[in-house]
């Protein structure tokens, strides 16, 4: 499916079979930011439920943030894919110095948007551990599966980070999608510890 039409428009049905569909779009990165903007929902939900928690007003709050700000990333993740794509079909007759650098800056764009995605998966993360622990009991469960599903998002984005750019671990960029994932499994394993609490 081309990334032309909006995907966020798109029936879930209808967005489930695009991604199965053959076309490389909607892949990862699209599905990694989806992932994190339920994460985000799930985390206002609970807020919203725990009323007698006198700082929920201001989880919400962010909540709503981390979703608004990443909704539009699973179209974005599918438009800049497309793009790499195209340039790496460029014919053999352009000169190869052209073809690199277009190639290069077509990736580097595609693996901007991952990153964009697994910063707000972190950001997603910490905060459902924080309402996990904070929040009301009797929704603690859906808390933790809103950490769960940022950690799991965050680290698909980090890879893709990685092979978007195609270059070593030791990138600085590699490794600060790293850190983004270490961060958002720190934060998924100290929600999930908070069911024990119950």
């Amino acid at each position: 499916m081309a990334a032309t039409g909006d995907l966020l428009d798109l029936s879930l049905r209808d967005f489930l079979e695009a991604v199965a569909s053959e076309d490389p779009t909607p892949g990862g990165g699209t599905a990694a930011a989806l992932a994190v903007a339920i994460s985000a929902g799930l985390t206002t939900m609970v807020a919203r439920g725990s009323g007698d928690w006198p700082e929920a007003g201001s989880a919400i709050a962010q909540a709503e943030r981390i979703r608004k700000r990443i909704a539009p990333l699973a179209q974005r993740d599918a438009e800049a894919y497309e793009e790499a794509l195209v340039s790496m079909t460029l014919p053999e007759r352009v000169e190869p110095t052209v073809r690199d650098v277009t190639v290069g800056a077509a990736l580097w764009r595609a693996a901007e948007v991952p990153m964009a995605i697994a910063e707000a998966g972190a950001d997603a993360a910490c905060l459902a551990s924080l309402v996990a622990e904070r929040g009301t009991q009797a929704r603690r469960a859906d808390a933790v599966a809103a950490a769960l599903l940022a950690e799991a998002a965050t680290w698909a984005a980090a890879g893709l980070v990685r092979v978007n750019l195609t270059i070593t671990a030791e990138d600085k960029r590699t490794k600060q999608a790293r850190r983004l994932g270490e961060t958002a499994s720190t934060a998924a394993r100290q929600a999930v510890q908070t069911l024990g609490a119950a």
